[in-house]
């Protein structure tokens, strides 16, 4: 292909999940002002409880006109509205997109690009994530965290796969019911079956979206979708999917330092409940601190912090717990899909 060529307009579906939040106006007015071919469809999977009978909140640019199906699943999760819109599609490729990105103005003619290029052995074709950070002052902790998909493998905010690929693996596994560890999961099973997943040159913007202060303490609900990982894919599976380890083990400590100095004070052994509670503030002090010191530093940010910091290690181990004693992780090697 000339260099000066453009490439051939690709058969692709752009599938959304959403919830209906406000972003998806600005994501489908961004595919629509694209430079590029369009796609054959755009598939929003309306997730919304399926007590909300109102239609999606989302202003349709009419220059997708004709191109917007929307599918209900009734709050399902993401990896069951991936699955919904995929196989509404009959695209050979399917360009999955989150409801709160914004592809940049070339989205499409680069898309067609990464297609272009895809070899016969390549399954998938990421793209490449920006998250802006503010410039005047240092980023929150949540700012930080949302900063870590620009570096994240394979992730579903922008990724193209051939349909040929679901076909073959069954998709995303639906036992993974939040936007978490369900793209690793998919990824490591197109790779398990001889497949390629490369890194393309479109851009999306994925902005960091408001959050209230308890947003780390309700992430940690994904320490039970490690449970499943570790039982479908082995323990090596961080160092192949390329992810944080974080601080599990350690949140597993300050706990049982906690619930110790408990015990031992119910047991009238105060000594011993004093030393298991210094543990249990020095872990607690440390965590918070290193959450404290890259931020901005402000009274709101610091009490978050301290907060949090206080309550994230103990509904870290209930949710670890909670991923052990669950019937379907138990059984996940067993009922592995593909």
């Amino acid at each position: 292909m000339s260099a000066h060529r453009p490439p051939p307009d690709p058969a692709y579906a752009v599938v959304i999940p959403t919830l209906g939040r406000p972003s998806l106006t600005v994501l489908l007015a961004a595919l629509a002002g694209c430079e590029g071919p369009r796609p054959r469809r755009i598939v929003l999977v309306d997730d919304r409880r399926p007590d909300d009978p109102t239609p999606l909140p989302a202003k349709v640019p009419g220059e997708l006109d004709g191109l917007v199906e929307v599918v209900r699943v009734g709050g399902r999760g993401p990896a069951a509205a991936r699955n919904a819109g995929w196989q509404a599609a009959r695209e050979p490729w399917i360009a999955f997109l989150d409801d709160d990105v914004v592809p940049g103005p070339t989205w499409a003619v680069d898309l067609a690009a990464d297609l272009a290029e895809a070899g016969s052995r390549t399954a998938g074709v990421q793209g490449r994530i920006e998250v802006p950070l503010p410039r005047h002052r240092r980023p929150t902790d949540w700012e930080r965290v949302t900063a870590g998909l620009a570096t994240a493998r394979w992730i579903t905010a922008d990724m193209a796969y051939r349909r040929a690929v679901l076909e073959d693996t069954g998709g995303f596994d639906e036992r993974f019911p939040r936007a978490f560890r369900e793209d690793a999961d998919l990824a490591l099973r197109v790779l398990d079956r001889g497949w390629r997943l490369t890194l393309g040159n479109r851009r999306t913007t994925h902005p960091v979206r408001p959050c209230d202060r308890w947003v780390s303490v309700r992430a940690q609900a994904g320490n039970a979708d490690d449970v499943l990982m570790n039982r479908l894919h082995g323990r090596d599976w961080w160092e192949r999917a390329g992810a944080p380890r974080g601080r599990l083990p350690r949140h597993l400590a300050v706990t049982a330092a906690a619930t110790a100095a408990l015990l031992c004070a119910a047991a009238r052994r105060p000594r011993a409940a004093s030393a298991c509670a210094a543990l249990w503030l020095a872990g607690t002090a440390e965590f918070a601190v290193a959450r404290v010191r890259p931020g901005p530093r402000t009274a709101d940010e610091i009490s978050a912090m301290v907060l949090t910091s206080v309550l994230i290690p103990p509904v870290a181990a209930y949710h670890r717990v909670r991923g052990l004693t669950t019937a379907a992780h138990r059984s996940a090697v067993a009922g592995v899909r593909g």
